[in-house]
């Protein structure tokens, strides 16, 4: 179980949840450290001094808020948490919406709530209620010296705080140019968005997220791991650029597509066998 990051509670009308909070994802990005070449040192990160050039010590470095452009107000840490003590300790439940309404473009960084030793049976009572009305709770937190909107989740035998987007950082879809108004004024014919419908029904299923995998990463460590046990890991190995790929004509007609899709959609539906859920990996390469 990884360390939990706040101690505080929820906070519901009268009702006072004293929980912890527990990140709920880890980091699967593929990850390259900088090398000096010369030597395969690592090369440090340091703090410089963008006017100067110099390099600052972690000592003289403060925090500091800039109302006007190149001018600042400098503050503390104890400055910044004594500006809102208590917001820094509780998740304020501010109201209860129905889960679909909020979109996903607000959905931020998931955490696991765990309740202290006090909290079981208040910390039973609010996940049992929340998940009996479908809705989800709206609220106000401090975390990372920052405040979120947050969405608070029944999951199963826990409780989720999603944290949200604000409305100020989701742009709004006529920020984008050149969106269809529909797809009858774009041109497309009703035989090609039954095509299109059926097409989506063949590729539908359950949720799994175990399917899918980042195949990116594995050709990295498959890579570093070759290369590795080859006894070239302090190599940099030519690597010829491959030839463009010849394509035919393209084709611009969206039915011959779709019928093309729906084409190899049945022929892999008739001659391949269920997938089957690949093996979660192992250590990675170093």
């Amino acid at each position: 179980m990884p360390r939990a990051i706040w101690k505080g509670a929820i906070t519901f009308g009268l009702v006072y949840v004293p929980v912890e909070v527990f990140p709920a994802t880890q980091s699967e990005r593929t990850g390259f450290n900088l090398l000096d070449r010369r030597t395969l040192d690592p090369v440090g990160y340091q703090q410089i001094n963008k006017r100067t050039g110099k390099a600052v010590q972690h000592a003289d470095i403060v925090r500091g808020y800039e109302y006007e452009k190149g001018a600042y107000v400098v503050m503390s840490d104890e400055e910044i948490k004594a500006a809102s003590p208590e917001s820094t300790q509780t998740v304020e439940l501010l109201a209860f919406v129905e889960a679909s309404q909020v979109s996903f473009l607000y959905l931020d960084t998931p955490y696991w709530l765990a309740p202290d030793k006090r909290a079981g049976k208040t910390y039973a009572l609010l996940r049992d209620a929340l998940a009996a009305s479908g809705k989800l709770g709206i609220a106000s937190v401090v975390l990372h010296s920052r405040q979120h909107l947050a969405a608070l989740v029944a999951v199963g035998p826990a409780l989720a705080l999603q944290t949200l987007r604000w409305a100020t950082e989701v742009r709004e879809f006529d920020a984008v140019k050149r969106l269809p108004s529909s797809a009858k004024a774009a041109g497309v014919s009703t035989q090609e968005l039954q095509m299109a419908r059926k097409l989506i029904d063949d590729m539908s299923t359950d949720w799994d997220p175990e399917t899918y995998r980042d195949t990116y990463l594995d050709a990295i460590l498959e890579l570093a791991g070759r290369k590795a046990r080859e006894g070239k890991a302090h190599e940099l190995t030519p690597v010829a650029a491959p030839a463009p790929e010849r394509r035919g004509a393209d084709i611009v007609d969206l039915s011959e597509l779709l019928k093309r899709s729906l084409g190899k959609r049945s022929e892999r539906g008739a001659s391949a066998p269920p997938r089957k859920t690949a093996p979660k990996r192992g250590r990675r390469a170093a």
